[in-house]
């Protein structure tokens, strides 16, 4: 795809990019590029000028951002919609999440400038482990430990060059959840957030698999003498993570005991094939700082612990758990909405584990754009009235502070949603 220069710049510059938790800051200064419109998307890339400066203070220099836009942002800048994407995805949002992207949907680019961003640290086109340092090798080992706030304040300098003025929503699943939530908390622009299979903070389970997957790369022989090499690890680490996005009975709908051709069952051919999948298009040393950084995420860190973290919020905040989710239980999700003050839950119903919301896309949609018309109306509500307008109705005696939806081909009020959109 043929690129153009023409990034608009952000005015305002800091001295290295850093921002501190809780505060938005100003663009530092960078340079940036973007291709012409495609099927995929506009292409980007960004620049900085000045070092990139993480949580831990080390300074980054000579880092860039690639990403992806849809749509034509506003002449007031007011009309962006983020979208964070989780562990090993990309900013090619219509290869992992097209079901959301297109004319009516969720995410519509005749309406919304969507934007999604590579994270740093990734393979996919941001300055990541395997990307070649200011001395002309590849950073390797030395790269700067991450955390989820870093991935978020280096894409707000993403928005900052491209004059960004508001978001309208920004939402994720997994690790995209969780960048998600410190926009929210972060970024004064964020007028919505949707939260999908994502907690508060990376509880003791989901560590423990990460320090599973950690052993599997480090049972590679090539692991510590050539990290990039340790393919054969990578492969493990991922069928041991595959597992934890599943759940027993899509395994058991699918599998069942049916005997396999490389392994003895089936069950085993299809995690060797997703494991040697990732190894090819993956690197495992981005993949360690990736699980690394995912097991820092705590939104109450540095804010006085999750409970106060979330009364900061005062926006809409939809939270989606996913009832068969083994790696983030719904009740991990259900905090979110104990504690944010325009909080609502929803639930998908699905056999498919934590993967639903890669799997189930029509219903993410569904979910998702029927947040957004409420929040809309809410909004010219509230406006009209200009008085407050709650932004669902109240609960009866008892009930949870769960979002009231009728599940698609059942029968009566239920708490979650699922089924076909």
């Amino acid at each position: 795809m043929s690129e153009q220069h023409g990034v608009p710049h952000g005015a305002g510059a800091s001295d290295d990019g850093a921002m501190s938790s809780g505060h938005f800051a100003p663009c530092a200064a960078a340079v940036g590029h973007v291709g012409q419109p495609g099927h995929a998307g506009q292409i980007g890339r960004l620049a900085l000028r000045e070092p990139f400066r993480t949580e831990s203070g080390v300074a980054m220099p000579g880092a860039e951002l690639s990403f992806r836009i849809w749509g034509q942002l506003a002449p007031a800048g007011d009309n962006a919609v983020v979208v964070c994407h989780a562990l090993t995805g990309s900013s090619d949002l219509g290869a992992w999440w097209p079901a959301l992207l297109g004319a009516g949907r969720a995410l519509d680019p005749d309406r919304d400038f969507v934007i999604a961003i590579d994270a740093l640290g990734s393979v996919h086109g941001s300055t990541g482990p395997a990307s070649i340092a200011p001395d002309g090798e590849a950073w390797g080992r030395r790269f700067p430990e991450l955390t989820v706030r870093d991935l978020v304040r280096s894409q707000q300098l993403v928005l900052d060059s491209l004059g960004v003025t508001a978001v309208q929503l920004v939402l994720g699943g997994s690790l995209g959840g969780m960048q998600a939530l410190e926009w929210a908390l972060l970024d004064p622009r964020v007028r919505a957030a949707a939260v999908i299979a994502a907690p508060a903070r990376h509880e003791a389970w989901a560590v423990g698999w990460s320090a599973a997957q950690r052993q599997a790369l480090a049972a590679d022989p090539a692991w510590e003498h050539d990290p990039f090499a340790a393919r054969a690890g990578l492969a493990a680490a991922r069928a041991i993570a595959m597992l934890s996005y599943r759940a027993p009975q899509g395994f058991d709908e699918r599998f069942g005991r049916r005997r396999g051709d490389r392994h003895t069952f089936a069950v085993g051919d299809w995690l060797a094939h997703h494991g040697e999948a990732l190894a090819r298009r993956f690197d495992p040393l981005s993949y360690a700082l990736l699980l690394d950084t995912m097991d820092t995420h705590d939104i109450g860190a540095s804010r006085g612990g999750v409970a106060q973290a979330l009364a900061q919020l005062r926006i809409p905040l939809l939270a989606v758990s996913i009832e068969s989710d083994q790696l983030y239980p719904a009740s991990e999700i259900d905090v979110l909405v104990q504690h944010a003050p325009h909080g609502e839950l929803d639930q998908l119903r699905s056999p498919h584990g934590h993967d639903a919301f890669l799997i189930d896309q029509r219903v993410v949609e569904s979910i998702v754009r029927r947040f957004r018309e409420r929040v809309t109306r809410h909004a010219r509500e509230r406006s009209a009235t200009r008085t407050p307008v709650p932004l669902q109705e109240p609960f009866a005696p008892g009930e949870t502070r769960a979002r009231r939806t009728r599940t698609p081909g059942l029968n009566g009020l239920r708490l979650v949603s699922g089924g076909a959109a």
